[in-house]
């Protein structure tokens, strides 16, 4: 039996409570690692969420976990999912089961005591893998391993099989080969998405949304993304053409020359400039206000900045936009120019939308009434014509200038 190397995350205090409570009740091997965390220990990943599955029903695991006393939350209790609460680190409990009947949204589920049955539902073969408390590695599809260690993402069983059995799956595909896959994707699993992309339609927006934003979040989607186009699964998801060379430049230049990720200026740079489209496509993928806006405001077309722009064209912009939406815009527009432009050029625009912050107009209503302009409309256009001249002069920091101008302008209004 071949195990996993030692690792911290499978001994600490917390995991072993959690182990100790349930093998107290089911006796040995009634718990295994299983799916996320087994996975990325074979791949070399960094493990992030503990979960656990187990031949225990969630009434005995919710028994077990009490008389251990260990907090516990049962966030899924129809599909045998207890959340385990050990000195305040979750892990997630799951009764082995399998499939009764599914719908391709939601699925009922009877619960099984047999590892490789239960294994078998699961969506990829490399997530269809156990490890004991002991390091001791099981791979009830025989191939779990082996794909894993290679960076394949493929289907367990039949891929139109899994699909049917959840729509989502062909977006998890995607999200998992932009994040795990190394070399050329599963030609057989891509052309099974490619078939059973208008089950998407039925999914809830945010289901859509969350795999989506996952996506995007990988550090290089652009080859996931890519075969996504071509199976016509993202067009299903956008309900319009993608933008696949914004895109592309986009995540070239976030990974070369800003070392950041931003998924929700991914997605805007996918949707072009079509703020119908755009508008849609929030009230689908259920966005928040925040995000609606930030997308909408992102793909405006106007105004469309340039490499060459001078400090002063920038801080103008940035006081009239806001400097967020600025620099959403200078990225798109970085990433839509020819390469005419230099590198730095761009660089040198996003650093100074970055860097420089609008500062508060220097005058008040107040002084507008102090320069003997009365309460009324008039102040508002007095205060207006001085802030024209303020930004036209650069943002001007010298109040007393602003005074002297305020003191002209309200007596042209005035007398």
């Amino acid at each position: 039996m071949q195990r996993l190397s030692h690792r911290p995350w499978m001994t600490r205090p917390e995991t072993a409570s959690v182990f100790d409570a349930l093998e107290a009740v089911g006796g040995p091997d009634c718990a295994r690692f299983v799916g996320g965390c087994v996975r990325d220990a074979v791949m070399g990943r960094t493990v992030g969420d503990i979960d656990i599955a187990t031949t225990l029903e969630p009434e005995a695991v919710i028994a077990a976990l009490k008389a251990a006393r260990l907090g516990f939350a049962p966030t899924g209790l129809a599909h045998g999912t207890v959340t385990a609460i050990s000195n305040h680190a979750p892990h997630e409990i799951t009764t082995l089961r399998r499939d009764v009947s599914t719908d391709g949204r939601r699925a009922s589920v009877a619960f099984t005591t047999d590892w490789a049955e239960a294994a078998a539902r699961r969506a990829f073969t490399i997530n269809a893998l156990y490890a004991g408390r002991d390091g001791a590695r099981y791979d009830p599809t025989g191939r779990g391993l082996e794909d894993a260690r290679a960076g394949r993402v493929v289907f367990g069983g039949e891929p139109e099989r899994r699909l049917a059995e959840d729509h989502l799956r062909s977006l998890r595909y995607f999200r998992f080969l932009a994040v795990l896959g190394r070399g050329e994707p599963d030609p057989e699993a891509v052309a099974a998405c490619a078939r059973a992309k208008d089950g998407i339609e039925a999914l809830s927006g945010e289901r859509v949304r969350t795999e989506m934003l996952k996506l995007l979040a990988a550090d290089d989607p652009r080859t996931a993304v890519g075969r996504m186009a071509e199976a016509g699964v993202l067009p299903q998801v956008l309900k319009a053409e993608a933008d696949l060379a914004r895109f592309n430049a986009l995540v070239e230049i976030e990974s070369d020359q800003l070392f950041e990720c931003e998924p929700l200026l991914r997605l805007a740079a996918l949707i072009g400039a079509d703020a119908t489209a755009a508008a849609r496509l929030a009230q689908r993928l259920r966005l928040s206000k925040a995000e609606k806006a930030r997308l909408l405001a992102a793909i405006d077309p106007v105004p469309v900045l340039k490499s060459w722009m001078s400090p002063r064209e920038i801080r103008r912009e940035i006081h009239r936009i806001g400097q967020p939406v600025f620099s959403d815009r200078a990225k798109l527009d970085w990433a839509a120019s020819p390469r005419t432009a230099t590198t730095m050029q761009w660089r040198g625009l996003v650093a100074l939308s970055q860097g420089w912050t609008p500062p508060p107009f220097p005058l008040t209503g107040a002084d507008v009434v102090k320069a003997g302009v009365p309460e009324g409309p008039l102040v508002g256009k007095v205060m207006a014509e001085v802030e024209a001249w303020w930004i036209d002069h650069d943002f001007l920091d010298d109040k007393f200038s602003a005074i002297e101008k305020l003191k002209a302008v309200a007596q042209g209004m005035v007398y």
